[in-house]
């Protein structure tokens, strides 16, 4: 049976596959730099071994590599050292290939893209980024295609857009589903009323784990879209009503991002990718649903349902 890695596997999309992997009984590794954040996560799955790593170390990403068949990478890095990306992503294969890992699969963003040039994106369209991280982001796919196209490894890379779910606290949708349980204002970045598209984080490991199962998944690109358009402001309508209250919204535009960046350098980040807000990048995924013969989508309603339900038993019990 495959040996499955996940690199950087204390994020939402890495408990993810986890769980896929767990419901189909399978042992996984877990690495990343926090054993205490390790644990805490994964300490109670027995099927899971934890393994922490030094990416500036080669000894330590070769041994976090060892025995692997499959390197699912999911590192994240701080929003203001994008910088990074395509620098870990590069010591991760180098430790990868001198371990003779087979396969490497890479959770991408839509960053690479740029400014979308067609309604709805397929994995061939332009990839021109005019923002630094998508240009961060760009060399880092780059890095795995190149291997993947030099025998090196086989190399492939699953696009996602924005997320939400249970555990989602990144998300810039997190203060909706806050505000909604503990009441106040969701907290939004404007304009709102857009179509845009949202990934429920628990279908995104049944995913993953398919498409590294295809041979011929390798050597390039797939979108995972999400199950529908919908605007940032029917979403927190929903989960507003969801949740048995009327929606409060507090909506930040871009001038007033700068103005608020002034003192918090994460929102100062963001002005350089608030295109992505008057103009989102709308996810054809119709390659991979050939490719693995249909994939699951939980409903806007379901997924919405589903992360106040866990976000509550969380509370009742912590």
């Amino acid at each position: 049976m495959d040996r499955v890695a996940l690199f950087g596997a204390a994020g939402a999309i890495g408990g993810s596959i986890a769980a896929a992997l767990r419901a189909q009984g399978r042992t996984y590794r877990v690495v990343g730099r926090s054993r205490a954040e390790l644990e805490a996560r994964f300490g109670a799955d027995p099927l899971a071994e934890i393994v922490t790593w030094n990416p500036d170390d080669p000894a330590s990403v070769r041994a976090a590599a060892r025995g692997v068949d499959t390197i699912f990478y999911l590192v994240g890095v701080p929003y203001w050292q994008f910088e990074l990306h395509p620098i870990l992503m590069k010591k991760a294969l180098d430790g990868a290939v001198a371990e003779n890992v087979p396969n490497i699969v890479l959770i991408g963003t839509v960053y690479p893209f740029g400014k979308p040039q067609t309604p709805r994106i397929r994995e061939d369209h332009p990839r021109q980024p005019h923002t630094f991280k998508g240009q961060k982001r760009k060399e880092q796919e780059d890095l795995v295609l190149a291997a993947d196209a030099a025998g090196s490894i086989r190399g492939t890379i699953l696009r996602l857009p924005d997320f939400y779910g249970p555990g989602v606290d990144r998300s810039f949708l997190a203060s909706a589903f806050q505000a909604a349980l503990k009441g106040g204002r969701a907290q939004l970045l404007g304009p709102i009323d857009i179509q845009h598209e949202f990934q429920y984080v628990p279908d995104v490991g049944p995913v993953a784990l398919a498409l590294a199962a295809e041979r011929g998944a390798f050597g390039r690109t797939w979108n995972l879209a999400g199950p529908g358009t919908i605007t940032q402001r029917e979403f927190v309508e929903r989960i507003f009503a969801e949740a048995g209250r009327k929606p409060k919204m507090l909506v930040a535009n871009k001038f007033m991002l700068r103005l608020l960046g002034l003192f918090n350098p994460l929102l100062r980040e963001v002005v350089e990718m608030h295109y992505l807000f008057e103009m989102p990048v709308v996810l054809d995924d119709s390659a991979l649903q050939e490719l693995l013969g249909g994939v699951k989508k939980t409903s806007y309603e379901e997924g919405i349902r589903a992360t106040l339900r866990a976000m509550q038993n969380e509370a009742t019990t912590s």
